[in-house]
């Protein structure tokens, strides 16, 4: 079983600045009120394999290991604990004049199902939220 919570929303910027701000785990608390840390366990370029620790207001605390990544484009990045998984992924493809972003988390397994149901509420307002404090990251416009 699994249950899966999404947002998508145009950003009126190329995709390239976007996917910077959003590859960038680790200065996400500058930008979204959603993220107090994130921790990268590794070196280098983000790709397959990279790990982070990230602190979440009203959540524990979550290792998270991304499983893939297309270059400039999106990034799917998973958290295990017993009896769960919760996998999120965060994608910019070109909209016409401006970027379309989704951003989504999945949870899986029968402590997911319960994940889901207690957190509900908070999970789809923070990637709705994160969504929009990218678009101002990237615009300068104050987010809505």
């Amino acid at each position: 079983m699994s249950t899966l919570f999404e947002t998508t929303r145009h950003i009126d910027a190329p995709t390239q600045p976007v996917a910077e701000v959003l590859f960038d785990v680790v200065r996400w608390p500058e930008w979204t009120p959603t993220i107090d840390d994130v921790e990268r366990l590794d070196e280098g370029p983000f790709r397959v394999g990279s790990r982070a620790r990230v602190r979440q207001p009203k959540l524990p605390r979550a290792e998270w290991e991304v499983t893939e990544v297309v270059d400039g484009r999106s990034f799917t990045w998973e958290a295990t604990g017993p009896g769960m998984r919760t996998i999120a992924r965060h994608e910019v493809v070109p909209d016409g004049d401006g970027s379309r972003v989704t951003l989504s988390i999945e949870q899986t397994g029968p402590m997911g199902a319960l994940a889901a149901r207690v957190w509900r509420g908070l999970t789809q307002r923070y990637i709705e939220l994160e969504a929009a404090s990218l678009d101002s990251r990237v615009t300068g416009k104050p987010a809505a």
